[in-house]
């Protein structure tokens, strides 16, 4: 799917978190559709270098070893780039409660390194990647932008300060930034290892495998997941969106619908043939009970609109798995 109206060979871009989910699938639409230069910022904490092997023969990409928190590099990688997409973090609510120093290290002072160093190269855009974990304990069904609540993570507060971060440096410095706030994003890549992987690739990786599947809590709790192509599709959309309208705003990225915990793997399962049984275990500390995303804004705004919802987004990421 093609998700800009004007050629990309003219303009260089960065994507930090490059070799990572989300950035990654940034990557390659970006080279599959004539970028003049894709690069990559990643130090492989979270990200694998196996997502973007792929590239690494083109021409116009390239690969920096590097973190978000040293700002030598941050600079090196924003020399001479015209669109920064910003997607370095440490993800993960529990990994924030379990460490917060190192959440904040990545994701506020790295945040603040960033944007340092595209304001001096004099990048035209700055698109970065919130949270809905902003919404804290906000309970309206639908989450509009405006109405945020408290944050019930260190997580959570380090997508806030990302927010209030570029908003003083589009008012102060001039620079054109878009906010980004993603619901529960899922799809090929989705990394299903470690103690902090998401629910779809540790459901889909345990019922490939007839291993144990865990569920924190009653598996009643809602999210709005968000397929990983609905995500690229915000990000060209924010590039290409008339600064004047954009700048400094942030906007909710979701499918705009919601669905159980309970229900995602009972999907999985008989898409897979599966009898396997969940196994019901403690809710997990900040964690959200329901989140569903007010889409209007990045509809109107941004001229966002998703194209893959649930169910056939786990149908193609149970393919790739399966591959």
């Amino acid at each position: 799917m093609k998700y800009h109206s004007e050629p990309l060979s003219d303009y260089r871009f960065l994507v930090t978190g490059g070799a990572g989910f989300i950035g990654s699938h940034l990557v390659e639409y970006l080279l599959n559709n004539g970028a003049k230069e894709v690069r990559v910022l990643d130090n492989l904490a979270t990200g694998f270098l196996e997502n973007i092997n792929d590239f690494s023969g083109q021409r116009n990409f390239s690969f920096l070893n590097g973190s978000i928190t040293n700002p030598a590099k941050c600079r090196e990688a924003c020399a001479g780039i015209d669109f920064v997409l910003h997607h370095a973090a440490l993800g993960s609510v529990p990994r924030s409660i379990d460490d917060p120093v190192s959440t904040h290290l990545v994701n506020a002072t790295g945040f603040l390194h960033m944007l340092i160093a595209a304001r001096d190269a004099a990048v035209k855009r700055f698109i970065y990647a919130s949270s809905s974990s902003v919404y804290g304990n906000n309970t309206d069904m639908a989450k509009k932008e405006e109405r945020t609540g408290k944050a019930l993570s260190p997580y959570a507060v380090t997508k806030a300060l990302n927010e209030q971060y570029a908003l003083v440096f589009s008012q102060v410095y001039g620079m054109v930034t878009v906010g980004l706030r993603y619901f529960n994003i899922f799809g090929p890549r989705q990394n299903p290892s470690g103690e902090y992987a998401a629910a779809i690739p540790l459901f889909i990786e345990g019922l490939l495998n007839k291993k144990p599947v865990y569920i924190n809590g009653d598996g009643e709790q809602s999210r709005d997941f968000t397929f990983v192509s609905n995500a690229v599709q915000a990000n060209m959309r924010a590039i290409l969106a008339p600064a004047e309208k954009v700048n400094g705003e942030v906007f909710n990225i979701a499918a705009g619908n919601s669905i159980s915990i309970n229900k995602v793997f009972a999907t999985l399962r008989d898409l897979i043939g599966s009898a396997q049984q969940p196994i019901y275990r403690a809710p997990r500390k900040g964690e959200l009970r329901e989140s569903l995303a007010d889409i209007s804004k990045a509809a109107d705004m941004l001229g966002y609109k998703p194209e893959i919802f649930a169910e056939e987004g786990l149908k193609k990421t149970l393919g790739w798995f399966k591959r």
